[in-house]
């Protein structure tokens, strides 16, 4: 059963954004919110339309198609059909509001098309990009969100660390694995979809990559690389790639609970496997890494920081070529934040200067690519306390012999 969004904790989600609102001085009396995961965590409901909401007054739920749906889901009082934007202005009248310029919006929400048709039906309005504010306000969980962040995290572990294992072994395709770890992952309650904010990103189930697959090269923005099902469905693994005893395979993927993500790696040796020292000693530096990052995960401290000191240590250790990934395909982070999205605010990259608050939930994926082998690494998500990072992906992180 799931775990039902009360009005309170609606109310303090909005309490939230205006605290913050008020906090950062951004320059607007209202914002206009279009995408639909961010709808439902104001509002209870993932409707199809757009969400108004007021730094002083109750908010309002735009509704193009749903409306019944949405009546039922909504912790909101106020639910309102509408077919254009041009309704929208005199909609809000009819409720005693009067917009003025400049108006915040949502632009992550909205495709350019959507944006222009958009501005064009309320062409006396400056629009404030409110991506930012927004972002920070969710970025520190709630009770109810960590409560089901803790239950995903739990059974991503169990996933990846109990289950899987009894179900692979070595000369079975990537694909075969992927559609073992799916079964595994449905019965732990997987909800099958996952969420990616970065325009045009896709994820299904994640990065299933045996040797080489996993410094093929990927348009994704990860350092795991993976040939994928097809060139035009890069994710999962390959039908036509088999785990081989004499390499490593290694599993990114996320866990989806009730709309909540968790991101872990996990990397598989064969029995038979008799890694060479470089493997060995590119995991475990990996590892120390991840440990190093868990323990700057403190309010109070700049993700820059944590970044830094982590291309510093892999270079200390031999290792920079393949840090996080080789050549074109390194990405320049360490982590991310993590939610109702897989990739959220903030990165643990250079130039993100936001001091690190009590209740973020940060993914810290550490990997190294090594040429000809494939890549190596852990990856768990951790939520930030005064103690360092909790882990909530479980308390292992070796790679598991099978």
């Amino acid at each position: 059963m799931f775990k039902e969004l009360t009005k309170e904790e609606i109310a303090f989600r909005l309490q939230k954004l205006r605290n913050k609102w008020e906090q950062l001085s951004f320059p607007t009396k209202d914002i206009f919110i279009f995408s639909r995961t961010l709808i439902y965590y104001f509002t209870g409901t993932w409707a199809n339309g757009l969400l108004y909401l007021p730094l002083v007054g109750e908010p309002i739920l735009f509704c193009r198609k749903g409306l019944g749906r949405a009546k039922k889901e909504a912790k909101i009082s106020s639910v309102v059909s509408f077919r254009s934007y041009s309704q929208v202005e005199g909609i809000l009248k009819d409720f005693g509001y009067k917009l003025k310029t400049p108006i915040g919006v949502e632009k992550r929400g909205l495709t350019w098309e959507l944006a222009e048709l958009w501005q064009n039906k309320l062409k006396n309005f400056e629009m404030i990009n409110a991506d930012y504010l927004l972002a920070k306000t969710r970025s520190v969980k709630t009770r109810y969100e960590l409560e089901l962040l803790r239950e995903a995290g739990n059974r991503h572990w169990l996933g990846l660390r109990e289950h899987l294992p009894l179900k692979i072994r070595p000369k079975m395709t990537e694909y075969e694995i992927s559609v073992e770890l799916w079964k595994v992952f449905f019965e732990l309650e997987h909800a099958g979809l996952m969420r990616m904010q970065a325009c045009g990103e896709e994820i299904f189930l994640g990065h299933i990559a045996a040797g080489d697959s996993g410094i093929y090269g990927s348009a994704f923005n990860g350092p795991l690389c993976l040939r994928g099902v097809h060139p035009l469905v890069p994710q999962m693994g390959s039908p036509n790639k088999v785990w081989e005893e004499n390499e490593p395979l290694t599993i990114d993927v996320g866990f989806c609970y009730q709309g909540y993500h968790t991101d872990k790696t996990q990397v598989y040796f064969s029995k038979n496997y008799k890694p060479a020292r470089e493997v060995l000693d590119a995991q475990k530096c990996c590892e120390e890494i991840q440990e190093q990052a868990r323990e700057m995960l403190k309010p109070g401290v700049l993700p820059e920081e944590i970044y830094v000191k982590a291309v510093e240590f892999a270079k200390k250790k031999g290792f920079e070529q393949g840090f996080m990934g080789l050549k074109e395909d390194k990405v320049n982070f360490l982590g991310h934040g993590i939610g109702l999205f897989i990739d959220e605010y903030p990165p643990l990259a250079k130039k993100i200067k936001d001091p690190l608050e009590e209740n973020m939930v940060i993914a810290l994926e550490p990997k190294i690519g090594l040429p000809s082998i494939g890549m190596v690494g852990v990856e768990n998500t951790f939520l930030v306390t005064s103690n360092g990072g909790e882990c909530i992906t479980g308390k292992e992180f070796s790679p598991i012999w099978i």
